[in-house]
């Protein structure tokens, strides 16, 4: 699964973010679900800000009662399933971020560990779905099972894509196996509480 992360640098000199330097969102080390979060969709490439937590353009009453966790989707079901079904055909979108968040350990002693990339490319793209709610634009994070890099931190990641996985994905890939080569590295860091944000969320302290 995937529960926080931390915003990437939008700020710096990427090519992909030279677009949205002036993106109105403060940058994040410790993003939770129901904020507003930085999305790409449609081809080409176009910066929209969405909840994360994605709510079907079904749904009927307010947005509190919308109670399904939804910010997280499984790859492996979300073609099926039909709060995801429709959004897999038509919201395609990517979600970028400079690593994420996971925890070990028994409760009342959770050790959490960022993850980020293991390459040279700073950015982790992310697989996600976005649904428009009546005004409101939504978005889920895809996960699938974890490779080798990640799995003895937890056996789900994000389903993050190299360049060609991204085209793929926004074009409307099937394959459940996208994302599966994603190369990662993880360390612990700091227990921190729901409100702590800062740089200091992602240092790596002694294991």
């Amino acid at each position: 699964m995937c529960g926080r992360f931390a915003d990437p640098n939008r700020r710096g000199s990427d090519e992909e973010f030279s677009e949205i330097r002036v993106d109105p969102l403060p940058r994040r080390w410790n993003v939770k679900p129901t904020q507003d979060i930085l999305i790409f969709g449609k081809q080409p490439l176009e910066p929209m800000i969405a909840r994360w937590w994605l709510v079907p353009s079904w749904h009927k009453g307010e947005l509190k009662d919308w109670k399904a966790a939804t910010f997280n989707a499984r790859i492996e079901e979300a073609q099926s399933k039909p709060t995801f079904r429709g959004v897999w055909k038509y919201g395609r979108c990517l979600i970028p971020m400079a690593g994420y968040y996971e925890w070990t350990g028994e409760t009342g002693h959770k050790q959490p560990h960022f993850i980020r990339s293991a390459g040279n490319e700073d950015t982790l793209w992310v697989a996600g779905l976005a649904s428009r709610w009546g005004d409101l634009l939504t978005c889920t994070v895809m996960t699938r099972a974890a490779n080798t890099s990640v799995q003895e931190i937890h056996t789900r990641m994000p389903v993050i894509l190299n360049s060609d996985e991204r085209d793929a994905w926004l074009g409307g890939s099937n394959d459940l196996e996208i994302g599966a080569s994603a190369r990662l590295y993880h360390y612990p860091v700091r227990s921190f509480g729901i409100r702590d944000d800062g740089p200091q969320l992602i240092e790596p302290i002694e294991g």
